[in-house]
């Protein structure tokens, strides 16, 4: 692995240096935040030396989770969606070791790798290396990438990346926010992945949004709708967010409808509350 310098907070990574930047322009933003302390930076050396380690789980078939433990910074875990004509990263977390890149080159290897926001951009360098994969970003979000990379290639709206697997551009919280539609999920079903460009609740019963999830910040109203019709077009029963759980395990299409009509009522002052 590099030596790229990590942001402790966020887990982006920044090109490798004598010394760290100043600051990091992802936590920076309103929609993420600087601890309290100053910025603090680590690297995937340090981590590993501090005891973390790759965690990887099959999920159902056709989708490998890789997450960190103990968890790393915002804690997302990749999906790997596996086709038989290659297979899509998602969401990487910000670390990555040797034992993450075996599983994922015994699963058949990477064809590309993405994410649904600049949160989640994490060691999305690393893994394109690792494996000669592209690196796709929405073109409204790809100057948020902290570490340059010739592999980057931009798209928009919607872009089938393998077959059955679709990367459609939602907006909301950055104007990329993105998810994978993946037909095959949920044994044929479909499957939505949504990193936090929606959110899954607790109770695995409904569904919701945010423009900064730390700062407690809202989705405006038409940010919400258009989220909801970005995906309307597509099958889908399960869906998966940003971390193992919690998981939308049913009626996933039928809830989000549901849970935007709940949200949107509370925006508007609508909601019986009693």
């Amino acid at each position: 692995m590099s030596d790229a310098w990590v942001c402790a907070t966020c887990a982006n990574h920044y090109p490798e240096s004598e010394s760290p930047p100043d600051s990091c322009v992802v936590c920076a933003d309103e929609r993420q935040w600087v601890p309290s302390g100053g910025q603090r930076w680590t690297t995937l050396a340090r981590l590993a030396g501090d005891g973390h380690r790759s965690d990887v789980r099959e999920l159902e078939p056709g989708l490998l989770g890789i997450g960190a433990t103990p968890q790393v910074a915002i804690g997302q875990r990749s999906l790997l969606v596996r086709t038989g004509e290659g297979n899509l990263l998602w969401d990487p977390s910000g670390f990555i070791d040797d034992d993450a890149v075996r599983a994922v080159r015994e699963a058949g290897g990477l064809r590309a790798v993405t994410a649904s926001h600049p949160h989640f951009y994490g060691s999305i360098v690393e893994w394109s290396r690792a494996f000669d994969a592209e690196i796709l970003l929405p073109e409204a979000d790809a100057s948020w990438l902290t570490r340059p990379s010739p592999a980057v290639r931009t798209w928009s709206g919607t872009l089938e990346v393998l077959p059955g697997v679709t990367l459609v551009q939602c907006g909301g919280h950055f104007p990329g926010s993105a998810v994978v539609h993946w037909a095959e999920g949920a044994g044929g079903a479909g499957a939505l992945l949504t990193g936090d460009t929606i959110f899954v609740t607790p109770g695995e019963d409904r569904v919701t949004f945010v423009w900064s999830a730390p700062n407690r910040l809202p989705l405006p109203e038409r940010d919400v709708r258009r989220v909801v019709e970005a995906v309307r077009p597509y099958a889908f029963e399960r869906m998966y967010g940003g971390w193992w759980t919690p998981v939308l395990r049913e009626r996933a299409k039928e809830v989000l409808e549901s849970s935007a009509n709940r949200y949107i009522e509370f925006l508007r002052g609508e909601a019986a509350t009693t």
